[in-house]
């Protein structure tokens, strides 16, 4: 998962991010978003999530945790 932030910040369209950082609060964050991280984590990890999983993931680092618990 080395490159999971670098790949993360380019779907939520930021230079950086930081991993405390809420999902919502990024201005790229709506439901095509959403969809890309749902593809990203199927085609780079194996791991099928839901919306619903990655809304409860609220930040960048619950988000990183719910890939990893489910890999």
């Amino acid at each position: 998962m080395e490159n999971f932030q670098s790949l993360i910040s380019e779907i939520l369209e930021v230079d950086n991010i930081e991993m405390s950082d809420e999902l919502e609060s990024f201005d790229a964050w709506d439901s095509l978003t959403i969809l890309s991280i749902i593809a990203f984590c199927d085609s780079e990890y194996q791991v099928e999530l839901s919306k619903e999983e990655i809304e409860n993931s609220i930040t960048i680092n619950g988000l990183k945790e719910l890939i990893k618990n489910k890999m």
